[in-house]
């Protein structure tokens, strides 16, 4: 194999340009060129390639979102999409195909790989939602990112004895959410695997407030079924509730900023990992952290259903919140 491409498609994460990186410097000890695909499966279909040599990657490894930049892509759903982005590679001689994403983004893959077209897949998705891997790219930077609010808000939370509803990613999956109320101690959590009611987010704010507490923390997966405004509004209308109610959006600011030396390595591994495989023969593969090690699992199973997430972590938010 002489010229593999690599991408990154769907949500930025951190730690996307540390697994870019590794991929171009891993082609480079095996004498591999690599292409990079710009904008996703838009730039794929464009024939938007760009050679990538380790000058271009240099500097890169402490920054967030990806240098490629990303976009989501409707056409390449469609067997007319999917035949141009393959004339694409085609017409630059490519090899093989990296490629660095959630959910989506690997299914796209997987197509490919159906097609005869060599390609491996990175978890790369905040919300470590992606099936057979222990951890995806940027889960860690994002968790990170969260519990430092939570820390600050608590402080104010405390002077002023209020109750703070903090919602964070996770429209489908609320590991962000049901972790982040365990590293940050609140109250409660509300995720899309386990929904609470509005009035059963009104009864705990109650119960620690009777209980004494000088503020509460409930921490809401953007999956859940009320939005965080309503959820302030219902709120505001029960007395018995006893504390003031604000609420924060953290929105994106969960996805941006420089990765943590957790992501850069589990990045820096896939993408070594990735380039590996490819060389090998393999395609329609998707490398995963196994405990410590880095297995390759097929891509038609990553994208066969989301990662569940562990029945004990429920259980610990639960009796720890007391």
């Amino acid at each position: 194999m002489k010229r593999i491409a690599v991408m990154t498609s769907g949500g930025d994460s951190p730690g996307m340009n540390a697994a870019i990186r590794a991929v171009v410097r891993t082609g480079l000890e095996y004498k591999i060129e690599t292409y990079g695909v710009r904008q996703a499966y838009a730039g794929l279909m464009a024939g938007d390639f760009e050679l990538l040599t380790s000058v271009e990657v240099s500097g890169i490894l402490q920054r967030g979102g990806t240098i490629l930049q990303t976009a989501r892509n409707e056409e390449f759903k469609t067997a007319q999409g999917q035949a141009k982005g393959l004339r694409r590679l085609n017409e630059h001689q490519i090899e093989g195909l990296i490629v660095i994403g959630g959910n989506g983004s690997l299914t796209g893959a997987n197509v490919l790989h159906k097609a005869g077209f060599p390609t491996i897949g990175i978890p790369g998705s905040i919300d470590n939602d992606i099936f057979g891997t222990d951890m995806s790219i940027g889960v860690d930077s994002a968790l990170n990112i969260i519990l430092e609010a939570i820390d600050r808000l608590r402080d104010t939370a405390s002077s002023h004895q209020r109750a703070f509803v903090i919602e964070v990613m996770g429209r489908n999956c609320g590991y962000l959410a049901l972790t982040a109320a365990i590293l940050g101690g609140a109250e409660l959590v509300v995720t899309p695997e386990r929904p609470f009611s509005m009035q059963e987010v009104a009864d705990a704010l109650q119960d620690a407030y009777v209980r004494g507490k000088s503020h509460a923390i409930c921490v809401v997966a953007e999956g859940a079924p009320f939005r965080v405004s309503e959820l302030e509004h219902f709120l505001a209308k029960q007395a018995k509730v006893g504390f003031e109610i604000r609420v924060t959006i953290l929105g994106h600011i969960q996805r941006g900023g420089g990765p943590s030396a957790f992501d850069r390595l589990l990045a820096t591994r896939m993408g070594v990992k990735a380039v590996q495989a490819l060389r090998d023969g393999e395609s329609g593969k998707m490398v995963a952290l196994n405990g410590r090690k880095m297995d390759l699992i097929p891509l038609e199973d990553a994208v066969s259903q989301l990662r569940p997430i562990s029945e004990s972590y429920f259980e610990m938010a639960k009796f720890l919140a007391r």
